[in-house]
């Protein structure tokens, strides 16, 4: 026998859409019954919703299901948490931006689920009281934007709906927030390149490549020379568009690839800064968020500039560039 659970949409859970929320609430459920409740026993606000209706905070949610089978659904996920490895660079009640160290997967993926950053903060912003994964039904904070396991630096996060949804809106718009990276490259770089191609993946091998003119997707990164060397340089990025290995296919297709990457750098140089200081992954970091003019309830962001300084891999070898 059925029974009538009664949902009131909060904050947190509004501004989507019927059948996303129910994917989420309804963790367990395979998309099938998703989709049959919403046919036969889901009602907003009196009367039968659709899969792309859209929920607002306050609205009343009405599903018919048996008791048994609503606990069995809804059961939590069961997570550990994961031991802290990021670094805190600005925090309020909306926001968190942290320096993410290279090695950490932003998202799990189907090798590691348990450590990764998401992970992290969301455990550490239980542990401060500021998420509830038992309250909150379909939310969890979650980033902005996302960096390469390798790749060190500044990441993003919403703690609410809202701010994540008007971040995520910022770190679209070129217009609203400059995302600048640094990089130890191969070569004597100099001067400044503003790279402008079309890019294209290979989802059998995730490798991207240059891609002729009609393939792909359109992709433009600006390098400036900071500190150039005879066999190595370190240079500025500003990352225009933000297209999967970006920087990485871009310098290596100008002749700079960067130092320690395993897929579309050198081999040679790789071996000789693994063999003489340790280095194992490739020398790219996030290092600076600028926000321009914003509105919204995030408008009191606009024009802060967010920073996490090179991390140690990158000192070892500027003590020694030329």
């Amino acid at each position: 026998m059925k029974s009538m659970v009664k949902l009131i949409i909060t904050e947190n859970e509004g501004n989507q859409r019927l059948d996303r929320f129910l994917r989420k609430y309804l963790k367990r459920a395979p998309l099938s019954m998703i989709y049959k409740l919403i046919r036969k026993d889901v009602k907003v606000n009196g009367k039968r919703g659709h899969e792309d209706t859209v929920l607002q905070a306050g609205d009343s949610l009405v599903i018919y299901i048996p008791d048994d089978k609503l606990a069995e659904l809804t059961a939590p996920v069961e997570k550990q948490k994961a031991r802290r490895s990021f670094g805190i660079v600005y925090e309020d009640e909306n926001v968190i931006v942290v320096n993410k160290p290279s090695g950490l997967l932003t998202h799990g993926d189907s090798h590691e689920k348990k450590n990764t950053l998401v992970n992290q903060v969301c455990g550490y912003l239980q542990d401060k009281g500021e998420y509830n994964p038992s309250v909150e039904r379909t939310f969890a904070p979650a980033p902005a934007n996302r960096l390469d396991r390798n790749t060190s630096g500044l990441v993003i996060f919403g703690k609410t709906a809202e701010a994540l949804r008007e971040l995520t809106e910022i770190i679209r718009d070129k217009e609203n927030v400059r995302k600048i990276y640094m990089a130890l490259v191969a070569g004597r770089m100099d001067g400044a390149a503003d790279i402008d191609s079309r890019l294209v993946k290979n989802e059998s091998t995730n490798k991207v490549r240059v891609a002729p003119d009609g393939e792909g997707q359109s992709a433009r990164t600006i390098v400036t020379g900071i500190r150039p060397g005879d066999e190595m340089s370190l240079v500025e990025v500003n990352l225009i568009t933000g297209r999967t290995h970006q920087i990485r296919v871009h310098l290596s297709s100008a002749g700079h690839p960067v130092a320690g990457d395993p897929k579309y750098g050198s081999d040679k140089l790789n071996r000789r800064i693994r063999d003489k200081y340790g280095v194992t992954s490739q020398l790219l970091h996030a290092a600076r968020l600028e926000m321009g003019e914003l509105d919204g309830s995030l408008a009191y962001l606009a024009g802060r500039v967010f920073e996490a300084p090179l991390p140690e891999s990158f000192g070892k070898i500027l003590e020694d560039l030329d």
